[in-house]
């Protein structure tokens, strides 16, 4: 055998490797909000594992605290680039939130007004279900209870989705109001806002 021959050969097992159509693999970076539990670090990784995903590096910011509590974790891993929107539709399966996915970001934004008994409805339990159900993430709440807690009161949402996926998050949030018998005054425009 000679050795272009052995060269040849390495060369078609290493491209059987990455097992991923012979596209060598591509770093990718994913930032997920987990919460503070014990396991949740180790149980957002998983899926990453999984389904091809190689970690590079991981950024645990423990000490921060995203508007709704959870720890912000980025994720830089590498990956066939095939295989790239699997992970991130594992993650998501898995209930992790996803803020970003490599070069996917939540980039429309709606500003939205909630008006009724949100405490008494679960204010918390209405946010984790829009992000659950949406492809959406809240990016800033206000609330106003100038009466107190026992009567009505108003909650100011900003809401960032994915392109193209804003009236679908829209939708939850009438959906989940309507359950709750809360208004929605929507959407405020930045000049309004």
């Amino acid at each position: 055998m000679s050795t272009q021959d052995i060269d040849s050969e390495r060369d078609a097992e290493a491209e059987a490797e990455t097992d991923g159509g012979g596209e060598m693999p591509k770093p990718h970076t994913v930032r997920l909000e987990l919460v503070d539990e014990p396991g949740q670090l180790l149980a957002a990784l998983q899926p990453i594992a999984e389904n091809g995903g190689n970690l590079l590096s991981i950024f645990h910011e423990r000490g921060n605290l995203t508007p709704r509590g959870h720890i912000p974790v980025e994720v830089d891993l590498e990956c066939p680039p095939d295989r790239f929107a699997g992970i991130v539709d594992a993650l998501r399966e898995a209930g992790v939130n996803v803020i970003r996915a490599g070069a996917e970001h939540f980039g429309e934004e709606v500003t939205l007004i909630l008006v009724g008994d949100l405490v008494d409805s679960d204010l918390s339990d209405t946010l984790h279900r829009v992000e659950a159900c949406a492809d959406a993430t809240v990016k800033d709440l206000s609330l106003s209870a100038p009466d107190g807690t026992q009567e009505s009161s108003s909650a100011r949402l900003r809401l960032a989705a994915r392109a193209g996926k804003t009236e679908e998050a829209l939708a939850v949030v009438r959906e989940i109001a309507a359950e709750k018998e809360l208004h929605v005054i929507e959407p405020l425009t930045e000049e309004s806002a």
